[in-house]
C-alpha cells in the first residue's frame, strides 16, 4: 500500500515531499509553521495578509500607529476614499517578514507566500504590485496567487529579475478560471509553475457561489484540470486542496496524477500555528453542526467558519484608518455600508449588531473570525483528550509525518503527555 512518501513533487531537478501547507492569513500561517514544512522537505506558506500589522507584532515596527495618526481625523467620516496605505510601509513590512523567514530556513523544502488579490487596500493595482515585487526582492522561494483571478498579476512583475526564477502558482476552483488565467497571462510567455485546485470543502473563503458550493466536488474539478493540461500538453503540477484529511486521502489524488496536495485544517491545531491556544481548543471541540458557510465576508466570497466566532454579528466601528485592507479602489467596503445602516436605524445606541457583514480586517487581526475547513469537526480524533477536558496540541512535525507515512486512512495520535 502506497504512502505519500512514495511520491515526489518535481520542480525541474528539485524533488519535494508532496505536502504543501496552505496559506492561512494574518499570521495564522506563521513563519515557524512554514519553516517546519520546509525543514521536513515539503512546502510551507506564510501569508502577506495584513503584513504591516504582523510586522508591528513581530518586529516592533509602528506602521499601524503611523497610519492611524495620519487618518485619525477621518474616523467618524463615512467616506473612506482618502484612507490609503503608505506603499513604503507595505514594501518594508513585506521585505522584513519574508527576509527574516528566509534567513531562518533550513532543510530541502521551500517557503512560499500566499498573496490575496482581494486585499485591495484602496489602491488595488499599486498595493498588489508592491506586495509581489517586495516578496521577490526579499528572496521568497515562490508565490501562490490567491483570492481572485489575478489576470494581471504576472504583468506586474514580468520585468522583475526573479520573474522566471521564483515558483509562481495560482489557486483556482474551476477549469474555466485556470483557462482564463492562462489566456490573460499568455502575453508574458510564462506559465505558472503549479496550479492549486481548491475544492468546496476548504477553509476560509471559497471560490464558489453561496448557493451552489455544495454541488461541486474536488476530485471532479481536479480531474478536469488534469485532463485539460494533458490535452494541451502542458506540464504544470496540479495540487488539489480542501478536505484532504489523511495521508490515504492524499495518496488517492497522487495516484490519479496530482503532483502534491495542499492541506491546512489539521495544522490549525499545531503548536507552530498562530491561532491562540484557547481558540485552538474551540477547533478541537467543534462538531459538524458548529461549522457554517456564510456570506458575511465583505470580499463577496462565501466563507466557512465556526458559528461561535465572536466576529459574527459584531457591530464594531470599521477599522479602516488603522487597517483598511478590504477597501476597494473607491474606498468602499460592504461592511461600512452595513454598519452605517445599523447606526442610522438605532440612533443613540452604544452597541449595535451587524448580522449580514463583518469587519474582516479588525476581527482577523484579533483572531475573532474563526475560519475553518469542513473537516474541522474531525480534529478531536487526531489528538488526546486531557483530564481537564481540553485536547493536547500537536507539533507540526507530527502532523506532517502522519500525512507523509500513514496508510489505511489511519491518523496517528501523538505521544500522551
Amino acid at each position: 500500500m502506497k504512502r505519500v512518501d512514495d511520491f515526489r513533487l518535481r520542480f525541474g531537478k528539485r524533488e519535494i515531499v508532496p505536502i504543501m501547507i496552505g496559506g492561512m492569513g494574518v499570521d495564522i500561517s506563521t513563519a515557524e509553521l512554514a519553516l517546519e514544512a520546509a525543514r521536513l522537505g515539503g512546502i510551507g506558506h506564510i501569508s502577506d495578509a495584513m503584513l504591516p500589522t504582523v510586522s508591528d507584532r513581530l518586529y516592533d515596527t509602528g506602521f499601524v500607529k503611523e497610519k492611524l495618526q495620519q487618518y485619525k481625523y477621518n474616523i467618524d467620516n463615512t467616506d473612506k476614499s482618502a484612507v490609503k496605505f503608505d506603499l513604503g510601509h507595505i514594501s518594508e513590512s513585506t521585505r522584513l517578514h519574508v527576509s527574516k523567514t528566509m534567513e531562518a530556513k533550513r532543510g530541502e523544502g521551500m517557503v512560499f507566500i500566499n498573496c490575496m488579490e482581494k486585499l485591495t487596500m484602496n489602491a488595488p493595482r499599486e498595493t498588489l504590485t508592491v506586495r509581489l515585487r517586495s516578496a521577490l526582492d526579499a528572496g521568497i522561494d515562490g508565490i501562490t496567487l490567491a483570492a481572485g483571478l489575478h489576470l494581471g498579476s504576472f504583468a506586474m512583475i514580468e520585468d522583475h529579475p526573479r520573474f522566471r526564477d521564483a515558483k509562481l502558482g495560482i489557486i483556482v476552483s474551476s477549469l474555466r478560471a485556470l483557462q482564463l488565467f492562462l489566456r490573460k497571462n499568455s502575453r508574458t510567455n510564462r506559465l505558472p509553475d503549479f496550479v492549486v485546485v481548491e475544492g468546496p470543502l476548504a477553509g476560509g473563503h471559497l471560490g464558489f457561489g453561496m448557493d451552489d458550493w455544495m454541488k461541486y466536488d474536488l476530485r471532479t474539478i481536479t480531474n478536469e484540470v488534469l485532463q485539460f493540461l494533458r490535452d494541451e500538453k502542458l506540464d504544470i503540477p496540479v495540487i488539489p486542496a480542501g478536505g484532504i484529511f489523511t495521508g490515504s486521502d492524499a495518496v488517492s489524488f497522487l495516484e490519479e496524477g496530482s503532483a502534491a496536495v495542499q492541506v491546512a485544517t489539521r495544522f490549525t491545531v499545531a503548536d507552530e500555528c498562530g491561532l491562540p491556544k484557547d481558540v485552538q481548543q474551540e477547533y478541537f471541540k467543534a462538531s459538524e453542526d458548529d461549522i457554517e458557510v456564510n456570506g458575511i465576508s465583505p470580499t463577496g466570497y462565501p466563507m466557512r467558519m465556526l458559528k461561535a466566532s465572536p466576529a459574527i454579528g459584531s457591530g464594531i466601528r470599521p477599522g479602516c484608518e488603522s487597517y483598511g485592507y478590504i477597501l476597494d479602489a473607491n474606498g468602499r467596503c460592504s461592511y461600512i455600508d452595513s454598519y452605517n445602516r445599523e447606526v442610522a436605524a438605532h440612533p443613540g445606541e452604544k452597541k449595535i449588531q451587524v448580522l449580514d457583514k463583518t469587519c474582516l480586517c479588525t476581527h482577523m487581526r484579533n483572531f475573532k473570525l474563526w475560519t475553518c475547513g469542513h473537516y474541522t469537526y474531525k480534529l478531536k480524533d487526531t489528538s488526546n483528550k486531557l483530564a481537564d477536558g481540553s485536547y493536547q496540541p500537536l507539533s507540526a512535525e507530527h502532523i506532517f509525518r502522519d500525512y507523509q507515512f500513514s496508510t489505511d486512512n489511519k491518523v496517528a495520535l501523538p505521544p500522551q503527555k
